[in-house]
């Protein structure tokens, strides 16, 4: 058989691999080596499979593999790491809800609204300082259809379309831990919010109006909010992260 070769790489590569090249959807809860075993078997797609089909879904390795890896070196030893990557895009069954009509008036005819909702990525980090991270990273879309006669009297529809993505983090702090306010504020596009208890949490968000044009950028904005959490603790408690 013609793709023979490169049937049989697959059917070596870690199960979550497997699943990112079938479905483009994976959910895995692993320690630090688990995550280390599934990186390096996705290093090695490029090299072993080359049919189209078979490709890795968008945002595998220029955004996955590099925030498994950041977020992995501050795992706790005895400590796991729960991904849920769902990387099938915003038009994937079940994402985009049913068309809701909007009022409108003379010469407009009919306009619908309808939303994507894709929840792209979900994290949930047992760190080794003691704390809990927990990440979502969530692609929104509206979408509205018009419908108009003009003055001839022809019918014209137009469709417009808005993306936005929102960025969730919370770092939820060990039990009794002090926290501390940063000497700077965040950057505008970040909000911050405490929700004081036994175990204080830190919440840090941000709306992106501008969908990230590569790899790079989106990584860059993710681990800019993920960082932001641990500005609010002394830096003696959160080993190389902190106060800034």
């Amino acid at each position: 058989m013609f793709w023979r070769r490169q049937k049989a790489a697959i059917a070596g590569f870690h199960p979550s691999h497997q699943a990112l090249i079938h479905e483009r959807v994976f959910t895995a809860t692993l320690p630090a080596a688990g995550w280390t075993a599934l990186t390096s078997s996705l290093f090695r797609h490029a090299e072993l499979v080359q049919r189209s089909k078979w490709a890795l879904p968008p945002r595998t390795l220029d955004v996955l593999v590099p925030l498994i890896v950041e977020v992995g070196a501050d795992l706790d030893p005895k400590g796991t790491l729960t991904i849920t990557a769902d990387l099938r895009g915003r038009d994937a069954p079940g994402k985009t809800g049913k068309p809701r009509d909007l009022p409108v008036r003379k010469p407009i005819r009919s306009a619908t609204e309808t939303w994507s909702i894709d929840p792209w990525l979900r994290l949930r980090a047992e760190l080794r300082d003691g704390s809990i991270l927990e990440l979502l990273v969530v692609d929104r879309e509206r979408t509205r259809r018009i419908s108009k006669r003009n003055p001839r009297g022809k019918i014209k529809t137009k469709r417009k379309s808005k993306v936005v993505q929102i960025i969730k983090v919370r770092r939820r702090l060990p039990k009794e831990e002090a926290g501390s306010v940063p000497v700077s504020r965040p950057p505008g596009w970040i909000g911050t919010f405490v929700r004081e208890g036994q175990r204080r949490s830190v919440l840090a968000a941000a709306k992106l109006t501008r969908m990230p044009q590569s790899g790079q950028e989106q990584l860059d904005r993710i681990l800019s909010v993920a960082t932001e959490p641990f500005r609010w603790t002394p830096r003696t408690s959160t080993g190389q992260r902190g106060n800034a």
